[in-house]
């Protein structure tokens, strides 16, 4: 048994994670903020505001084996109606509250044999599309974070991102709102379908884990294709 942390495990991706971590016998540490929090046998809801909050040091074992920190937003809008304070947001919420997460966790983490942080980037950053500038400038910073981090952090912790498409949780639910929204979205994908929280959730407890002990600093793309396949 391992002892893991998630970040915004109360709904959607990160939800996702913390079933598949409890499931295996697992003891979880998991935060949320607006969503309610679950009830699950070996998992430990805490409450916590990322961009205000430190984690309650008292919820915290000794050691600990895995971070995933999984809060983000989707703003699409023209460039032209790009607020800074809006981008601000964005970049708290996004950046620094991993990396204030990440600084509370690393003494715990280095002490733990194998230890394994997953960030959350999009496929947005590494494929232009319209009216993500807002997005893409902070889930790039993600993307050079993991790597800036995977470097100073080897060999004692690896740290990996992962880039998803259009995934079904609270965050697009606009986007999703319909039949005929997802089905114009899923027949854009080569996949033909947008992704499901569980998609996320088993690319990050592969990175967690293990089993993937000999990768670090990698971008993983769990998009069903889309932006990589023509």
């Amino acid at each position: 048994m391992k002892n893991y942390v998630i970040i915004g495990g109360s709904s959607g991706i990160g939800e996702a994670i913390v079933d598949n971590l409890a499931s295996a016998g697992h003891n979880v540490i998991a935060s949320y903020n607006t969503s309610d929090k679950q009830s699950r046998p070996q998992v430990n809801y805490v409450k916590l505001d990322v961009t205000a909050d430190a984690l309650n040091e008292d919820a915290l074992p000794e050691q600990i084996h895995g971070l995933a920190y999984c809060p983000g937003s989707i703003n699409l809008k023209p460039f032209h109606r790009f607020k800074e304070e809006d981008f601000m947001a964005d970049f708290q919420l996004q950046v620094l509250g991993a990396t204030k997460i990440i600084k509370q966790l690393l003494p715990r983490m280095k002490k733990a044999e194998g230890a394994s942080i997953v960030l959350f980037s999009t496929v947005a950053v590494q494929t232009g599309f319209t009216f993500h500038s807002q997005v893409a400038i902070s889930k790039g910073a993600i993307e050079g974070l993991t790597r800036a981090l995977a470097a100073e952090f080897a060999p004692a912790i690896r740290v990996n991102a992962i880039a998803p498409a259009l995934t079904k949780t609270k965050l697009s639910e606009k986007l999703l709102s319909t039949p005929e929204k997802i089905q114009y979205h899923a027949d854009k994908n080569p996949s033909k379908r947008v992704g499901e929280p569980q998609d996320l959730a088993e690319a990050a407890c592969y990175l967690l884990s293990d089993k993937s002990s000999w990768v670090t600093g990698q971008i993983m793309n769990v998009n069903g294709g889309f932006g990589d396949l023509a």
